[in-house]
């Protein structure tokens, strides 16, 4: 009842009878000229209880607005001692959220108002009964019956004043502790507000998803290159110098754009979800560098203009054929691998094929994601791709629209 929690819940009443105040002055201007006066301001209790009841429904009104609830949530994460994660995030849009946000904002105001008044108009007067024994000027003061004697003015006008006190402290936190319990049901999120915060967080993950993507491609890709040329150099070490400057040369040109890579979509990751949206990456307008820096002998054959592919697409098309370069370096080594695009119409046809090995496909530790990225790639895209072997080849092949994945 006195504690750091009970205190917390009596400032939030507080404030709730200072945002009350607002409506109550324009309760007054109602109440106050059907008052015997008919001032604006009196001190009769009977016209401030009328102002008071025609200031809640004013409130309630104002708290249909979106941005009532943001407020009120605010004040009871801090004040109330609720758990943060029970109530809703942001303004309420439904008129489900906006309806229980006011109830909870005329609860809120109305109860903290009581709470107030009863704050400011009970201590002083109870720290005048407790000094009333001490003084005659206060007895006067508080009309105190020349009939009691002085070991009753004593007694009970001291236990009459605690009494009030105490009585204040009970009301304080049995309000604050009302409020409490109704904010998860009235603060707390809507159905609405589930489903929007689920799909944001599905928004989330398929983002942190496609950034995935892009590390494994890109990085997978730089790997399984530097890889196969570092073990070529280290073969022909000793006879073939120029060959050994060659693969340095291009190993230092492959880690040097993957760090680039590298670099871009960790910067997207530090912006904590602020660049969804806006992966970038190379596209097949660069298609002739990846395939000159492969390892690989790539025989590139098009079909229609892929310049006129959609940014979008392109950069998927683009890191489908590095995966594929990617996978043919892995399990099948410096094999050559035969390469098709074509732009048919409204769709974009890939289509790769290489040598099986001669012997079983060593599948490293933590693999296996990159055709299962591709699949995703052209899912999101609204298409199809598959891989899987063919008679003496390996084939992959991907159909993506061109106007898919807006």
């Amino acid at each position: 009842m006195f504690g750091t929690r009970a205190r917390l819940r009596w400032v939030h009443l507080v404030l709730g009878g200072a945002l009350l105040m607002p409506f109550w002055l324009v309760g007054t201007v109602v109440v106050g000229p059907l008052g015997e006066t008919g001032t604006l301001f009196t001190g009769s209790l009977l016209a401030q209880f009328g102002a008071y009841v025609v200031a809640l429904p004013l409130a309630a009104i104002a708290a249909l607005l979106p941005l009532a609830r943001p407020l009120s949530v605010g004040m009871a994460r801090a004040l109330t001692g609720v758990p943060a994660e029970l109530f809703a995030d942001g303004p309420a849009h439904s008129w489900a959220a906006r309806l229980r946000s006011s109830g909870w904002f005329t609860l809120h105001l109305g109860i903290g108002a009581l709470v107030s008044g009863a704050s400011l108009a009970l201590p002083p007067f109870a720290v005048t009964l407790i000094v009333a024994p001490l003084s005659r000027s206060v007895r006067d003061f508080l009309h105190v019956p020349w009939s009691m004697r002085p070991f009753d003015q004593a007694l009970l006008l001291p236990l009459a004043g605690i009494g009030m006190l105490l009585a204040l402290a009970v009301c304080s936190a049995a309000a604050g502790a009302l409020l409490a319990r109704h904010a998860p049901v009235l603060l707390g999120p809507t159905p609405a507000d589930r489903l929007a915060a689920a799909e944001q967080r599905a928004a989330e993950l398929a983002e942190r998803n496609r950034l995935a993507r892009e590390l494994h491609d890109s990085v997978g890709h730089a790997l399984s290159a530097v890889t196969l040329q570092a073990g070529a150099a280290r073969r022909v070490l000793d006879s073939d110098v120029d060959f050994v400057r060659e693969a340095l040369a291009a190993i230092e040109e492959t880690t040097r754009r993957t760090v680039g890579e590298l670099d871009a979509v960790l910067g997207l990751l530090r912006q904590d979800g602020e660049g969804a949206g806006r992966v970038t990456g190379p596209t097949l307008d660069t298609l002739d560098g990846l395939v000159s820096r492969s390892g690989v002998s790539v025989a590139v054959r098009t079909e229609g203009d892929p310049a006129s592919v959609p940014a979008h697409v392109s950069r998927e098309a683009y890191r489908i054929v590095q995966e594929g370069l990617s996978n043919a370096l892995r399990h099948a080594g410096a094999v050559p691998v035969s390469l098709w695009i074509a732009v048919r119409g409204e769709e974009l046809e890939i289509t790769m094929e290489n040598p099986l090995p001669d012997r079983a496909p060593v599948v490293r530790p933590g693999g296996g994601r990159g055709l299962r990225g591709i699949t995703e790639r052209a899912a999101l895209l609204g298409g199809r791709a598959g891989a899987g072997p063919q008679g003496a080849v390996w084939r992959l092949t991907a159909l993506l629209p061109l106007g898919g994945g807006r």
